[in-house]
Formats: C-alpha cells, sequence, structure tokens
C-alpha cells in the first residue's frame, strides 16, 4: 500500500514539481491549495496538476483548501490517513512581503500553528517543511553549512521561514512522537524536462531567472542588474541555483529519511555547494535561448547581500542526496519551458 502524504501548496512552482516526483517514486500525494499563486485550469484543478495528470496519464488527489479555515483542515484529516505532510504552502515574494509584514505573519505563521494543531489533532507526527536559506542572512562565512547562525533575517518573509522552522522544533522537543526535517532551499531554477510545468510568477517576477527568461522571450524589454560593485569577481551578486528537479529529488530523499526516524528534528540545505553571479546568469541564459537578454545597471537594493552559496555535505551524507544537473541544463529546461509558455500556464499548449 503506497504511503498517503498530504502536501499543501502543491500547486506552486516548487511543490508541483515535487508532487510529479512523489508519484514517479511511488507515493500517493493529496494536494491542497488556495489558488493564491496558482492558475486555476478549466477543469477545476490548477492547471499545473491538470498538466502533471497528462505527463503522468493518471488523476491526481486535489482539494481546494486554505490553511487558515480550521473546519475544512480538520475534515481533509478525516477523510484520508496520511503517514506524513509536505508543507510548501504560503505567501513568498520578498519585497510584498518589506510592505505587508501583518499578511505575512497572519497566512504563514496563522496557517502553518492550524496545520499543526490539525495534524497533532489526528495522530499525523511527520513534517517535511519548506524552508528557505534567507533564514541565514548575510553570511558570517562561505559556504553555508547548517551549523551556520540562523534568524537574521533581512526581511519578513524570511523572518516568517525561521519563525515556523522554531514552532516546529518546539513541537518536536514537546512531543517525541513528532519528527520533521527542514530543507533550506537555496535558489531553484529551471523546469520539468516536458516544458509542461515551471514557474509562472504572476505579475513581475521576485527571482532574478524568470526575469532573465521573460527579456529572452520577448515578454519584458531588459533586466535591472540591481548593483555592480560587490566584492565578487564580476561585481554583481554571487548566489547558489539548483535545478528544480534535483530540489524535488531532495525532498523525497528527505521523505524516505523522514519515515524511517522517530522523535527528532533535522535541518538539510538543498543546493549545488556552486555560486553563479547575475552575468553568469545572464550569459548562460543566452547560450541556452540563443537570444540577447538586455540589462541595465540599478542602484543596490536593500537588504541584498553580495554572495551566498550551500555546503550541501550533510544532504548528501545523511540523505544520499546530491544535485545532478549543471547550470546549462538549469538554463535548457528554463528556455524550453518560457518558449513553449511565453505568457506561462495562461499560453495555449
Amino acid at each position: 500500500m503506497a504511503e498517503k502524504l498530504l502536501v499543501t501548496g502543491g500547486a506552486g512552482y516548487i511543490g508541483s514539481h515535487c508532487v510529479l516526483e512523489l508519484i514517479e517514486a511511488g507515493y500517493e500525494p493529496v494536494v491542497i491549495d488556495n489558488f493564491h499563486n496558482a492558475i486555476r485550469g478549466t477543469n477545476g484543478l490548477p492547471e499545473s496538476l491538470t498538466r502533471i495528470q497528462e505527463i503522468l496519464g493518471r488523476k491526481i488527489e486535489f482539494e481546494e483548501v486554505d490553511l487558515l479555515d480550521q473546519a475544512a483542515l480538520d475534515s481533509l484529516f478525516k477523510k484520508h490517513k496520511f503517514s506524513a505532510v509536505m508543507h510548501f504552502a504560503g505567501l513568498k515574494a520578498v519585497g510584498e512581503s518589506v510592505q505587508k509584514p501583518l499578511m505575512y505573519y497572519k497566512v504563514n505563521l496563522t496557517g502553518t500553528i492550524q496545520l499543526l494543531e490539525a495534524m497533532n489533532a489526528h495522530g499525523v507526527k511527520k513534517m517535511v517543511f519548506s524552508s528557505s536559506a534567507t533564514v541565514y542572512g548575510d553570511p558570517e562565512y562561505l559556504p553555508i553549512d547548517e551549523k551556520h547562525p540562523a534568524g537574521g533575517c533581512t526581511n519578513p518573509y524570511g523572518k516568517t521561514k525561521y519563525f515556523i522552522e522554531e514552532i516546529i522544533k518546539d513541537q518536536c522537543k514537546a512531543d517525541e512522537g513528532w519528527s520533521a526535517i527542514l530543507l533550506r532551499y537555496f535558489n531553484p531554477v529551471g523546469a520539468h524536462v516536458s516544458g509542461r510545468i515551471g514557474e509562472d510568477p504572476q505579475g513581475p517576477p521576485n527571482n532574478l531567472m524568470p526575469y532573465v527568461s521573460q527579456v529572452a522571450v520577448g515578454r519584458r524589454e531588459h533586466l535591472n542588474v540591481f548593483g555592480n560593485d560587490y566584492n565578487t569577481p564580476d561585481g554583481t551578486g554571487v548566489r547558489d541555483y539548483i535545478h528544480i528537479v534535483d530540489l524535488a529529488k531532495g525532498h523525497i530523499a528527505a521523505l524516505k529519511k523522514l519515515l524511517s526516524i522517530n522523535s527528532s528534528c533535522k535541518v538539510y540545505n538543498l543546493g549545488t555547494g556552486v555560486g553563479y553571479s547575475v552575468l553568469q546568469m545572464v550569459a548562460a541564459m543566452e547560450k541556452a535561448s540563443g537570444k540577447k537578454v538586455e540589462y541595465k545597471i540599478a542602484p543596490r537594493r536593500e537588504g541584498d547581500i553580495a554572495t551566498c552559496y550551500a555546503d550541501p555535505t550533510l544532504a548528501k551524507e545523511d540523505l544520499g542526496w546530491k544535485a545532478e544537473y549543471g547550470l546549462d541544463r538549469m538554463c535548457e529546461d528554463l528556455w524550453r519551458w518560457q518558449s513553449l509558455n511565453p505568457t506561462g500556464f495562461s499560453s495555449q499548449p
């Protein structure tokens, strides 16, 4: 009997790729989403899940649920017997979080607390949590390993990730029946090799590579490069980019570990351990697409840091996972998605 899992926010960019990998690995995900960041398809399903069904030739179980609706959560847990929860749901735009901190704290923190309460009430005490390298703040040393101090976040979005980590850790300490794995992502990029699912930001992208690919496809005129006077090889910011499929496979490795342990809360970085600058990423997209990516140098943004990349050793040692795809593959798969879907999921297949 396949393990049944609850996947919150499973219609989003990271969640949808993880749903696909979960099914291919033999798990039975039940996906919930409230369509805040998802495009609604014609059949009532999120378009991302519709396309996964087409890729796999099978149905996905989906329910429209908001984590702020405690009654709906309770009903969901009564209906299904879950082995574990993968928690992706939440608001995720850094800039918006600075402007609307109360909304971010309400949705991300209250939603998670209500989810944990529902899990507790129904005896589901295993969670994989979608955290972020933003919890590390401005790095004190590089590469960043899991022992690096956390909590010096530069924006409310990052703080919600850090606070949720602390809440989960406290719950695991309070109840030895609980176990959790907190995955700190670096910068997910790329798309599934089919080109059918990928990142589809609503409005201006918050992350670099969707912006770069939208310039390449002609959707935007140019990229603003925020600062070229950092202490980096070409003066632009350096980050650790990880292929979305590698990231999704990291969740499968984490889930296998989670299902085999009790009374534990573990933290893992998911990154490649390699940093690339903004201009290196632009050049890689130009190579993959054969298009010129116009850019302009703009002033530094407040809160941005010069360099950030992971030490992913612990995930390799404990989970048997490491990133397989390099920069060329990330950009090739991103360009396939972007060129086949110039306006994202609203594009005609």
